[in-house]
């Protein structure tokens, strides 16, 4: 088995920052991917940002040069620090990793998300 636990998560005032951490643990042999991921009231669930394990970063256009992601291998876990935050960003943010399973198996595994309320 798999769990992800997330933690960071909180209300702040426009302009502020947080930092979101991941850590996996359970039977994993690999992970091949590691993201996070967003869901505001009445919109569709986005992806803010993904690492690969080559270490290739990706950003949703809405927080590029603000969110950082950043990977620790060895302990299994993916960061997002998020500075100047905007009203807008206030969401659930759930991370998700691609791993590969002590029994060879694919799958995407997810934690079970994070409240970040941003005020004006």
């Amino acid at each position: 088995q798999v769990q992800l636990v997330e933690s960071g998560g909180g209300l702040v005032q426009a302009g502020g920052s947080l930092r979101l951490s991941c850590a996996a643990s359970g039977s994993i042999f690999s992970i091949n991917g590691m993201g996070w991921y967003r869901q505001a009231p009445g919109k569709q669930r986005e992806l803010v940002a993904h690492t690969t394990s080559g270490g290739s970063t990706n950003y949703a256009d809405s927080v590029k040069g603000r969110f950082t992601i950043s990977r620790d291998t060895a302990k299994n876990a993916v960061y997002l620090q998020m500075n100047n935050l905007k009203p807008e960003d206030t969401a659930v943010y759930f991370c998700q990793m691609r791993i590969i399973s002590l029994r060879g198996l694919l799958g995407n595994y997810w934690g079970q998300g994070t409240q970040v309320t941003v005020s004006s």
